[in-house]
């Protein structure tokens, strides 16, 4: 699933095509991927419309538009969106004022469109926690203090902070070098200290690359994100840590697959 460096790649790249152009027809392919309003009104909704600005929230895009309405995309796992879109893989097409087309592509047919008044009454997004840019060190470090949970899934749990999933998680406990199985509550005082600019770092660092293309990730080009080969310990079992060349274990924590060094992660 794309994280917050991915989805914030997509939506400066779309930042850069689209905003002031018009929406001069939706062609939906497959309306599974429609969650609300009805098919019709999706349409009808989107037809003739500006793009006014396009904005990120966690891990999703949200397009304001002339009519007052938000269109919210939800990539899910397999979701992309791709421009110019030729039409072969997409889900839903939206044609541009530019004669150009937007793809929606989704494989797995997971992702999310809805086109609503207040993007910001959607119970998903009320529930999120704060964007890991908006928080202090002190701030992260108080969050920390009452959490009984193990670190790594808490970092994933998006009510307590928002966009970092599976991969960055990763990336950012061994940046921090704190074991994925710790207590968030037992960290020392500088462990919280260096797993805050952790996060700060990688998820920078993970745009600056244009995210990570793991699985079916592209930019909106159709390019691929860079910021793969600076992986440390995703994706790396039974390679040697870069660092102390202890080979990377993964094993299964709160469901997901996690990467480690058992040595430089204590």
């Amino acid at each position: 699933m794309p994280e917050l460096p991915e989805v914030e790649t997509i939506k400066r790249d779309l930042e850069k095509v689209i905003i002031g152009k018009k929406i001069t027809e939706v062609c939906v392919h497959n309306s599974r991927v429609i969650r609300e309003p009805s098919l019709q009104k999706f349409k009808q909704g989107l037809s003739g419309v500006r793009v006014n600005k396009v904005l990120r929230c966690a891990k999703v895009l949200i397009l304001e538009l002339s009519n007052a309405k938000s269109l919210v995309i939800h990539l899910r796992m397999t979701g992309q969106l791709v421009y110019p879109g030729d039409g072969k893989s997409a889900r839903v097409t939206f044609y541009l004022s530019d004669g150009k087309r937007l793809d929606f592509n989704d494989q797995r047919l997971f992702g999310e469109l809805r086109l609503l008044d207040d993007w910001r009454k959607l119970k998903f997004i009320q529930d999120l926690g704060p964007e890991p840019k908006d928080l202090t060190s002190k701030r992260f470090k108080e969050m920390l203090a009452m959490k009984k949970t193990k670190i790594k899934p808490l970092l994933m749990d998006q009510k307590f902070i928002s966009g970092i999933g599976n991969l960055y998680a990763a990336e950012i406990l061994f940046r921090a070098k704190i074991n994925p199985e710790r207590k968030a509550s037992e960290l020392l005082n500088r462990e919280k200290e260096l797993l805050f600019s952790s996060i700060q770092d990688i998820l920078a660092e993970a745009i600056r690359y244009g995210g990570s293309s793991v699985d079916d990730y592209v930019r909106l080009s159709g390019g691929k994100g860079k910021y793969i080969k600076y992986h440390r310990v995703y994706g790396r079992e039974g390679k040697p840590c870069f660092i102390c060349k202890t080979l990377i274990r993964r094993n299964v924590l709160g469901g997901r697959g996690t990467y480690f060094c058992p040595k430089c992660q204590k």
